[in-house]
């Protein structure tokens, strides 16, 4: 069974940072890309950036692009976003996102507030 674990989510104030971490299992991570997505509130998953089964291959969305980092650790099964110069329009639940053969996954979020 695939499980997508995400944490480090919270209230940071504009211009703070958060390190947001999702934990994988039930599914060899190593095989398959990943993504972080955010829940646009009204709406549906706006995909935020993305990184290859390696880990050497990244693309970010034009609004986040120089301000987040994505990166995975295969040996620990985990997906990390750095989230730096965070904005009020940043507010969002965050998921990591994986598409598999037999359809899509994603956990059950992290909130992030940002606000001062």
């Amino acid at each position: 069974e695939v499980q997508l674990v995400e944490s480090g989510g919270g209230l940071v104030q504009p211009g703070g940072s958060l390190r947001l971490s999702c934990a994988a299992s039930g599914f060899t991570f190593s095989n398959y890309a990943m993504s972080w997505v955010r829940q646009v509130p009204g709406k549906g998953l706006e995909w935020v950036s993305v990184i290859n089964s390696g880990g050497d291959y990244t693309t970010y969305a034009d609004p986040v692009k120089g301000r987040f980092t994505i990166s995975r650790d295969n040996a620990r099964n985990t997906l990390d976003l750095q989230m730096n110069s965070l904005k009020p329009e940043d507010t969002d639940v965050y998921y990591c996102y994986v598409v598999r053969w037999d359809g899509d996954y994603w956990g059950q979020g992290t909130q992030v507030i940002v606000s001062s």
